[in-house]
């Protein structure tokens, strides 16, 4: 008879060993980065994307390279402290690894790298645990639809497609108040999704991003500067306010890292 594959035993030493061997490889790349570029920024992020940082990896693709990893490790490939740092002033910069931050390494002049980085604003749909930046509400009647986005304008649409009938349980179980007429989704009266400053649950979050609201905007910090001609550290950017949503970093910091 066969083994059953649910009885497959897994080393636990192996996946150690297999994970120790990605951390040591990621500390030589970093340490191999810093003996190549001048500068190294540490950089925050804010309503974390991945498909915004790979769309920056693109465009630094020749003129830099961003690594956006675990900080423990990121931290031992600069040292925590003047006897172990890789490079004179590096362990200063190390400190300063906390939250959503990573590294971003190139030659590039740094008012240049400022501007680029700072002219990056990109609208996203709020996730649950953001704070609203505006007071929505749907009015009664319908048929319910999303609201144009301004890409839809600029293309001239005039009018969205209305939610098809088969949505309405789920409309109603997020907490809207529908009804079906007529094969249309209605809504039996005006109903206030969320309130300015309010902390969004993930039921308010799923119908701003069904009605096509955006309440985020992904964007990069530069906060920090290491110059390796003089090994000082140079404060930039102010912290990026606490904005709640950091569900996207931890799953593909592997991914980013490559």
């Amino acid at each position: 008879m066969p083994k059953s594959k649910r009885a497959k035993v897994v080393s636990l030493t192996k996946t150690e060993k297999k994970g120790r061997a990605k951390k040591e490889a990621l500390v030589q790349e970093i340490q191999e980065n810093l003996d190549k570029w001048r500068y190294l920024w540490l950089f925050e992020v804010g309503h974390m994307r991945n498909a915004h940082l790979k769309d920056i990896r693109a465009d630094w693709k020749e003129t830099g390279r961003m690594f956006f990893g675990r900080v423990s490790v990121m931290a031992l490939a600069l040292g925590t402290s003047p006897e172990r740092e890789h490079m004179p002033g590096l362990s200063k910069l190390s400190n300063h690894l906390k939250g959503q931050v990573g590294l971003f390494f190139t030659s590039w002049d740094v008012s240049e790298t400022l501007d680029y980085f700072h002219s990056i604003r990109r609208p996203e749909f709020a996730r649950a645990g953001c704070v609203a930046t505006q007071t929505f509400i749907i009015p009664s009647g319908g048929p319910l639809s999303p609201i144009l986005s301004q890409e839809d304008k600029a293309a001239g649409i005039e009018r969205s497609t209305p939610f098809p009938s088969a949505m309405e349980p789920q409309l109603r179980k997020l907490g809207l108040s529908t009804r079906l007429e007529k094969g249309s989704i209605m809504m039996a009266a005006e109903q206030t999704v969320c309130k300015a400053g309010d902390k969004l649950t993930s039921e308010q979050a799923q119908i701003l991003k069904l009605m096509g609201v955006k309440m985020s905007v992904f964007r990069v910090g530069l906060r920090w500067l290491w110059d390796k001609e003089t090994g000082d550290v140079k404060e930039y950017d102010a912290p990026l306010e606490d904005e709640g949503d950091a569900e996207e970093s931890e799953e593909e910091d592997e991914e980013m890292d490559e």
